[in-house]
């Protein structure tokens, strides 16, 4: 891909201004144009991996998920050519919207596509081709969703249908119903959970934030845009914190083969006048996520993104993955709705958080503790809340970053009990000023309670395992850090000793035992030793039901004591929750 040269007097951090960014839209809408079908209605990009909706469907949604990025580009020549392809696709070549369909995730592209660019697209149509697009896309109203995110594609159908009156009473019916639905999702702070239970990953940036704004932006709606914007700028707070130093987004969660998508929740709260961030700083961390994929191999020798992280990986690829799948990354081009006299385009770059400084940041409603060093530009997050078991390893293990990638076979980052390493049912029991805590099962009657308190690079991991018979192995991991500059490193404090695959005990005489590692992960070449910089300190009390207490001293002088205990007087496992004094 070429790009224009780098501007580092406007963009000292990442080279990159808006002429980049309409290089990079370019050049991938070039890539795909020769994967059109001849009436330009599918685009069948290159890939063995066919998504379980089959390849029609995977055609349908290489058409629809480009067309959102030519819409973003607003360039007229591309859009031409998706123009073609409503002469054909919704009259019949594209596979009818039903329920829970991967068709109802492509509709809603192009219904945001058409309604973002209506004068230049739309309303350049023939009638026909109007009414029977219009038709198609009106199935997506009555059409069941799975009850997630997806609850808002017939909110976008829906609002697009409204905006030109085509059905505009089961057009509201539908917007109405899907925002009702995931408003018992927010629990605070900016935080949507995916649906049920606690889901927490990046699709609360690029779809729970994303629809909903853009929705109430569209429809000029200053009441609702209100409501979602000052939701959307509490979540950049958090949100701009996921990404490092390098511009890499965090290595959690599903779909991350959209990659730069990330970047879409930025660009919005410059586009709707709410974020916290300074223009300089949304556009250092757009352009850096940009720039780490473009520059780490994301784009093939075709100018394609394959289904991958910084090239083909199809480790990534979910059930519902498709060869096109990747190209949702086009929403972080939403940027480019932004005129180019634009602050957020005109500004010096600033840094981003992890470029300040060192920082230890809870999010309680997630149940997170994100963990960033200046350094070496590394942020870690610490999961103890975040929980989806469809999508194992990537949602349970206890911590993952912008540098490392989870491992299905050597389960790093795991606590494993008797040769299972299970995460599920995962209970916050809080977090706060370097710490976190959680308890979680591994099979019934198994219970590990787990605490974790970090300060610089350096982490203090204990791990309190109760329910499992006497003499039971217990195995402690930490970071699987590539080969390279990273360095990680896993020392036992108590309870364990170095084995060829992380630290090995196994549990004691009573109802609970407690493990207890120091942990680190950095890429400084010649780090301070681990027990130069932290101590910990370990009793029991065993008038108070065998209560554990921690004490952990760390070189700056901050000391902090939590006790394990059992709360409610139910016999020990299930019971056990941690108390900072």
């Amino acid at each position: 891909m070429e790009l224009p040269a780098d501007d580092r007097a406007l963009s000292p951090y990442t080279g990159y201004g808006r002429a980049h960014w309409e290089a990079a839209a370019d050049a991938l809408l070039a890539a795909v144009e020769p994967y059109a079908t001849p009436d330009r209605a599918l685009y069948h990009l290159p890939g063995d991996h066919v998504s379980q909706s089959g390849h029609l469907s995977d055609g349908l949604e290489g058409y629809a998920r480009t067309l959102l990025l030519a819409a973003f580009r607003r360039d007229e020549t591309a859009l031409g050519r998706y123009a073609d392809g409503l002469t054909t696709g919704p009259g019949g070549v594209w596979p009818r919207i039903g329920r829970r369909s991967q068709p109802l995730v492509e509709a809603a592209s192009v219904a945001l596509a058409l309604r973002l660019t209506r004068p230049l697209l739309w309303d350049r149509l023939d009638d026909p081709v109007r009414q029977r697009t219009a038709d198609w896309l009106a199935d997506a109203l009555t059409a069941e969703p799975w009850p997630c995110n997806w609850e808002l594609f017939p909110v976008t159908v829906g609002g697009f249908l409204a905006e030109i009156g085509h059905r505009p009473e089961a057009a509201r019916k539908a917007i109405d119903r899907g925002l009702e639905r995931i408003e018992g999702w927010y629990l605070g702070d900016g935080w949507y959970t995916d649906g049920d239970g606690r889901k927490f990953d990046y699709y609360n940036g690029w779809a729970m934030h994303l629809y909903t704004v853009v929705h109430a932006w569209l429809a000029d709606d200053s009441e609702l845009l209100s409501v979602y914007g000052r939701r959307l700028s509490r979540h950049l707070a958090d949100y701009a914190r996921l990404f490092g130093g390098d511009g890499a987004p965090l290595h959690q969660g599903r779909s991350l083969t959209y990659r730069f998508a990330t970047t879409a929740p930025l660009w919005l709260g410059a586009l709707i006048g709410q974020t916290p961030l300074a223009p300089g700083e949304t556009r250092r961390l757009a352009s850096g996520a940009l720039r780490y994929f473009l520059d780490g191999g994301a784009v093939d020798e075709r100018g394609l993104l394959p289904l991958g992280w910084l090239g083909p990986d199809e480790s990534l690829a979910q059930n519902y993955s498709g060869p096109a799948s990747p190209y949702w990354a086009g929403k972080g081009f939403l940027g480019l709705l932004l005129p180019p006299e634009h602050e957020v385009w005109t500004a010096t770059e600033e840094p981003g958080p992890a470029d300040r400084a060192d920082e230890v940041r809870p999010i309680a409603v997630p149940n997170w503790l994100l963990q960033s060093t200046r350094s070496d530009g590394l942020v870690r997050l610490h999961n103890h809340g975040s929980e989806d078991v469809r999508y194992d390893p990537y949602y349970t293990r206890l911590a993952y970053s912008t540098a490392t990638t989870p491992d299905p076979v050597s389960y790093d980052n795991s606590v494993i009990v008797g040769g299972d390493p299970s995460r599920t049912g995962i209970e916050p029991l809080g977090t706060g000023a370097g710490w976190i805590a959680s308890r979680h099962s591994v099979r019934d009657g198994i219970t590990v309670t787990s605490l974790v308190l970090a300060e610089g690079a350096v982490e203090v991991r204990a791990h309190l395992v109760a329910g499992a018979a006497p003499g039971t192995p217990v195995r402690i991991t930490g970071w699987a850090a590539p080969e390279g500059t990273l360095r990680a490193e896993l020392l036992p404090v108590s309870g364990l000793s170095e084995g060829l695959e992380g630290l090995t005990g196994e549990t004691g005489a009573g109802e609970a035992t407690l493990f207890v590692a120091l942990v680190r992960l950095t890429g400084e070449p010649d780090p301070r030793p681990l027990a130069d910089l932290v101590s910990v300190r370990m009793t029991e009390d065993h008038k108070v039901c065998g209560d554990r207490e921690v004490s952990v001293h760390w070189a700056s002088g901050v000391q902090r004591v939590f006790r394990f205990t059992v709360s409610d007087g139910r016999s020990a496992g299930s019971s056990w929750t941690v108390s900072c004094r």
